[in-house]
């Protein structure tokens, strides 16, 4: 069938209030960046232990999301679901908006933006972090060209390769940014290769939340019609994903439980890491996980717009809590330097680190998810990613029928 796309029309003053309110949080940030670039890290909570801080919780969140953001136009364009294909656009734009965002904010978090240089031009492909200059670059341009692809209609035969090209190369990117955390064999925390597909359920259940806030705000905000099949879909895949999140954080923690020299880990998590534990229990596992599935799966609220709105909010809120214990936490718990021993020294050896983020540091986080934000809401003014009704019925289709269609 037939799916027209049109423009927002932006008129209003909540979209140029909006708009305002999210250049000022972008300022910040980079008002944010320019302090610590000047006056040094020394402004911040970060030390010489912890090293990733808040600005990376929100660079690794907005990254991971990225890659999420673009599996509803997987399903679309991959696996043949037609009844996805409507927002198969709005996902593609997301995928560049949120990746774009984070990337700033970890650009900036590094306090010397203008070595970028060096990274770009001289390679140490034992390092992770070299792979995913090649894997975040090649994402953008993947996902451009797959959203010309599916906007251009004389190249629609081709938008099945290309969404397949950009679902291999996605999954590769979140592997590679698990992989950062998972190759560091010096943190208790890290070093397992777990982290690899964790990450990858983690950009299923981070993506699709965000896209589900944005399409709710949006649909609401200019008239666009929801229909309940569509919704019901989408509500019905973030449960699973949510679900698939749990699995893989109690997979990891029963594993570390296992293993003798996680032990002290485990228990600074679990039981004795104060704000780390309330962090991860209150924040990660019953904010981030529990209520959005109690949300989502309870009849009297799985069909409700602003019930599924809390829910998606809830999934984000949570995984940046998740993102702070997984990053901050395990750089706060001290390196077993000597095993079976106990050391202690001037450098603060056997003392878990305390840490408090700065001002700047929010600013800065805040910053990179306000020019996300702002670039979906330009982009949706200037060019056609959202349809002009959500409440059609649209068959099932074969993948072979979705290709013939575009």
């Amino acid at each position: 069938m037939e799916i027209t796309f049109r423009e927002i029309e932006g008129r209003s003053k909540g979209y140029w209030g909006l708009l305002a309110l999210l250049g000022a949080l972008v300022l910040a940030g980079l008002a944010s960046a320019w302090t610590m670039e000047h006056q040094g890290h020394v402004v911040t909570g970060m030390s010489n232990r912890i090293v990733w801080g808040l600005p990376h919780v929100f660079a690794v969140f907005l990254i991971v999301a990225a890659s999420g953001a673009l599996n509803v136009a997987s399903i679309a364009s991959v696996f043949g679901r037609m009844p996805y294909k409507p927002l198969a656009r709005l996902s593609g734009l997301l995928a560049i908006a949120l990746l774009v965002g984070g990337l700033a904010v970890l650009l900036l978090d590094l306090g010397r933006p203008d070595r970028l240089i060096v990274a770009m031009t001289h390679y140490n492909f034992k390092s992770i972090f070299a792979w995913n200059v090649f894997l975040y670059t090649g994402f953008l341009a993947i996902v451009v060209l797959y959203l010309w692809l599916m906007m251009e209609r004389r190249m629609n035969r081709f938008v099945g390769p290309a969404g397949l090209a950009a679902l291999v190369w996605r999954l590769a990117l979140t592997t590679g940014t698990g992989s950062i955390f998972g190759f560091l064999v010096a943190r208790q925390a890290f070093d397992s290769a777990l982290l690899a597909p964790m990450f990858i359920a983690l950009s299923f259940s981070y993506g699709l939340a965000v896209m589900l806030l944005v399409l709710l705000a949006t649909a609401g905000r200019t008239g666009r019609p929801l229909g309940a099949p569509l919704l019901a879909r989408l509500v019905r895949l973030q449960a699973i994903f949510v679900a698939a999140v749990l699995y893989f954080v109690l997979v990891q923690h029963l594993s570390h439980l296992y293993v003798s020299k996680r032990h002290d880990f485990e228990r600074f998590i679990l039981l004795d890491g104060g704000g780390y534990t309330q962090l991860f229990w209150l924040g990660q596992v019953l904010l981030g996980n529990v209520m959005p599935l109690v949300l989502l799966l309870w009849p009297g609220t799985r069909e409700s717009l602003r019930w599924v709105s809390v829910a998606a909010g809830a999934v984000v809120l949570g995984g940046l809590a998740q993102m702070a214990v997984t990053i901050i936490g395990a750089q706060a718990f001290p390196l077993v330097l000597f095993p079976g021993r106990q050391e202690s020294s001037s450098f603060y050896d056997g003392v878990v680190m305390p840490y408090t983020p700065s001002l700047p540091e929010l600013g800065l986080g805040l910053g990179g998810a306000a020019l996300a934000v702002l670039i979906v809401l330009v982009a949706i003014k200037l060019l056609a990613f959202l349809p002009q009704r959500l409440d059609e019925a649209i068959p099932e289709t074969s993948p072979t029928e979705l290709v013939a269609q575009g």
